[in-house]
């Protein structure tokens, strides 16, 4: 019995203490720890993937650096270590709420019901549920969709807003589950599925780093709008407005600019007309 009351002893202190963590400030979780603990999704290039160096990179990894930057100011810590925890869509939220990783930057929609198991910051970016396809299939709007197999992310707001559409619309389709973008992909070029559906531009850069870029293209329909945001704990009104002045800032600045240019200025040019109003939206009152 001992080995056994040892263990349930164990997963019982790191239980108080993960919920320590939860319930203490942000900052001063950062502040003990002596460093800050940033949660991303490998595969969700160009917001977020390894690079070369297997480290973190991406748009969403670079505005996480700059809160990381703010929060080194603000504590007062310049050797303050920046550490990163993988997430997926099924556990990110969990990880955020037990202490695990401190803000979760990636592509996560910012949705009311989201919203009441954690807090989020400024909105981000702007994006849309698109498809992923050949580039000689049929599929270009809903009417071409039916009886097609559909690759898609479980626990993702694509899988929601598509499942309500075809529901809504009685087009029959054949949901093909995937666990990530590379999976979704690698469905769509074997010929398991005949689309794989994400936000559009997660779509743009899954296609860019395909075996055959030139074989793959979008469907050309949005079938929803998908404003993304860093998720952070709830009630963490210090941390979250820390994070908040950062991105207005670097919005205000024009440095978003840059840091756009940086990882999509290969595929468009400029930022879409909405995604420029949300950043200057978002710049008010820093």
């Amino acid at each position: 019995m001992r080995p056994f009351l040892t263990a349930v002893m164990s997963l019982v202190l790191v239980a108080i203490l993960a919920a320590s963590a939860a319930a203490a400030g942000t900052l001063d979780t950062i502040r003990a720890r002596g460093a800050m603990i940033i949660g991303y999704r490998a595969d969700a290039a160009p917001f977020s993937s390894l690079g070369p160096d297997r480290k973190p990179q991406g748009y969403a990894i670079d505005l996480c650096v700059r809160i990381a930057d703010a929060v080194k100011a603000q504590l007062n810590l310049p050797k303050l270590q920046i550490r990163y925890t993988p997430v997926t869509a099924e556990d990110r939220i969990s990880k955020l709420r037990s202490g695990a990783i401190d803000i979760e930057c990636g592509t996560t929609t910012r949705t009311i019901s989201r919203q009441a198991q954690v807090d989020f910051t400024l909105f981000t970016f702007l994006s849309g549920t698109d498809l992923l396809v050949p580039a000689n299939s049929s599929i270009h709007g809903p009417a071409d969709l039916a009886n097609k197999r559909i690759a898609i992310q479980p626990g993702t707001t694509t899988e929601t807003v598509l499942k309500q559409l075809f529901s809504l619309r009685l087009i029959p389709i054949t949901v093909v589950p995937v666990g990530s973008g590379a999976d979704g992909l690698a469905a769509l070029e074997n010929g398991e599925a005949d689309a794989y559906a994400s936000d559009e531009a997660l779509l743009i850069g899954l296609a860019a780093g395909a075996k055959n870029p030139q074989g793959l293209r979008l469907g050309g329909t949005l079938y929803s709008y998908e404003p993304y945001a860093f998720m952070v704990r709830q009630n963490d009104a210090a941390f979250r407005l820390l994070a908040d002045r950062t991105l207005a800032l670097v919005f205000l600045n024009g440095d978003i600019l840059k840091i756009y240019d940086r990882w999509f200025g290969k595929w468009q040019a400029e930022p879409p007309p909405l995604l420029r109003a949300l950043y200057e939206i978002e710049a008010l009152g820093p």
